[in-house]
């Protein structure tokens, strides 16, 4: 069976879903939505504390092993990717973060040359963030408050999450109330991409208000095999349906990837496009030499502090019985309570060998020990807190490759966390700031004992030892089929998200940042799936 529609996106995600409406509601076009996973409507995933079920072990994930990594002393380490409607919207746990203004006007700066340079400045990208925004706190020249995404205040704030942030504030950080305003630095509260406790990810915001519309057409459990290319155009892809039957759609306009920063080089390459050797050990007819396919992969690093409270201060598994019945009738009748949290409520962006600089670090305090395989044994598993700190501006970079040239084969995946010894220095510099945190009240008046690192060997080597144990995915990997100007050989695109050398191709997801953004990528993905359809319909009004 063929079919044949003015577009067809590839990947449901946070830039798939948001372009896919633009071009249903605004171009009145027909648009075929094929997303590889399944339906985004579960109880689990609406509701925040869902994550903490679901990213160890679920359908709604996809786990790519990462291959040894030599300077970690060959550790491998799993980066989960969605596998749902809406992406990483529907599993993450929803911090609401655009990242700071420099982070697109450095964008802007690489970018520009192009004779129909459309511009990346951080005035150019922020009236698709206010435009989707729907704040229930903010309305500004920053925010808006009509936008289809909501974005809201935390449902609730432990009292763990208020000690961190009080200590943070006698470090000497300020106070922030908003990492979106002006600034990043300082310690608060996050705001979240949901309302009264419930989740409102891509899929929701943007595609729910269109079912029933005859003009788009969303296909689940449609994992698409390769880009069909004629004459030098992509005229469509072949996909296998829900029920494994191979099936052929037409785009009589374009073809939109938006299927992740891991995904997406990997389906170009399978089409024909990406770096002519390796397509050639793989036994695949290279169409587009674009030896950038799969290069500069980048990944927010992150490792974590763990420590045990004195009492029952935070969130744990204990509570249960009727505090949890409790809990859950709350959050069922009125949408209030505990379980409107998704753990992550305070945080914080902080330089702590240059304060008055931008960030450098990006903290994360979840009131609960974080047990997982890695810290299993170490750890004790009751009330405390894990804060984990995050490089932001990573120099590190990566790579995906093709395994083999079968679709059904997960890509080679190196993200190369800490390799650069910059980024090593500043998560050492991370840690031991934040690990003052602990030792100052009120946060200190109710801990136990800091679990890792172990606080007695603060050195180099020891807290360096431990971020090689433990350094993991932020699960922001990006910039894998990045942007670049005219001469540029490893840019993929050109800065209108077309795929260089293939008519009617681009991408939009965050594989196409040149950089990643200081701070949560969840939100430069949706502005990436605004933006393509605005590039799409310019063109057309031309």
């Amino acid at each position: 069976m063929t079919e044949r529609f003015d577009y067809i996106v590839v990947g449901g995600g946070s830039s798939g879903c948001v372009a896919a409406a633009r071009l249903v509601k605004e171009a009145g076009a027909r648009v075929l939505l094929l997303e590889a996973g399944h339906s985004h409507r579960h109880p689990l995933l609406d509701m925040p504390p869902g994550i903490f079920k679901m990213i160890n072990g679920s359908k709604f994930m996809r786990y790519h092993r990462t291959v040894p990594q030599e300077h970690l002393n060959g550790r491998m380490h799993d980066i989960p990717q969605a596998n749902v409607l809406g992406g990483g919207s529907s599993v993450n746990a929803q911090v609401y973060m655009r990242g700071r203004p420099s982070d697109y006007d450095a964008w802007h700066q690489l970018l520009r040359g192009d004779n129909d340079y459309p511009g990346w400045t951080w005035a150019d990208v922020l009236p698709h963030f206010r435009g989707m925004e729907g704040n229930n706190r903010l309305n500004d020249e920053r925010h808006g408050a009509d936008g289809p995404l909501l974005v809201s205040d935390p449902g609730h704030i432990n009292d763990v999450s208020r000690w961190f942030v009080q200590s943070v504030q006698a470090l000497g950080e300020p106070f922030n109330h908003d990492f979106n305003g002006p600034g990043q630095r300082g310690v608060g509260f996050y705001q979240f991409m949901n309302r009264r406790g419930k989740r409102s990810s891509a899929a929701y915001a943007f595609i729910a208000p269109l079912q029933g519309d005859p003009r788009l057409a969303v296909r689940l459990n449609a994992r698409v095999r390769r880009i069909e290319i004629a004459a030098g155009r992509a005229a469509g892809v072949t996909y296998r349906d829900a029920a494994g039957r191979e099936q052929t759609a037409f785009a009589e306009a374009e073809v939109i990837v938006a299927a992740g920063a891991l995904v997406t080089p990997q389906l170009l390459m399978l089409s024909g496009i990406g770096p002519a050797d390796q397509l050639r050990e793989h036994g695949i007819d290279c169409i587009v030499d674009l030896p950038g396919v799969g290069e500069n992969l980048i990944d927010h690093p992150e490792v974590p502090i763990v420590a045990m409270a004195n009492g029952p201060h935070g969130y744990h598994k204990q509570s249960v019985g009727w505090r949890m019945l409790l809990n859950g009738l709350q959050f069922k009748l009125f949408g209030t309570g505990p379980i409107t949290s998704a753990g992550v409520e305070a945080g914080a962006f902080v330089n702590p060998t240059d304060p008055g600089a931008e960030p450098t670090i990006q903290a994360f305090c979840v009131p609960i020990v974080y047990v997982d395989r890695d810290t299993l044994g170490l750890v004790e598993d009751t009330y405390g807190l894990t804060v984990t700190t995050v490089v932001v501006k990573p120099r590190s970079r990566g790579f995906v490759r093709l395994a083999s040239a079968n679709p059904a084969d997960m890509p080679l995946v190196s993200p190369n966390l800490l390799k650069d010894p910059a980024d090593a220095r500043a998560m050492i510099e991370g840690q031991r700031f934040f690990l003052r945190a602990f030792q100052t009240r009120p946060l200190s008046d109710h801990i136990a004992r800091v679990a890792i690192p172990d606080p007695r060997d603060l050195s180099d080597e020891a807290v360096m030892e431990h971020c090689r144990r433990f350094v993991k995915t932020n699960y922001h990997p990006s910039g894998t089929c990045r942007m670049g100007p005219t001469g540029d050989r490893l840019a993929v695109l050109d800065p209108r998200l077309r795929v260089r050398g293939i008519e009617g191709l681009r991408v939009c997801d965050l594989s196409a940042m040149p950089n990643i953004n200081a701070g949560n990528t969840n939100a430069p993905a949706l502005m990436m799936g605004s933006r393509c359809a605005e590039f799409i319909m310019a063109g057309q009004k031309q």
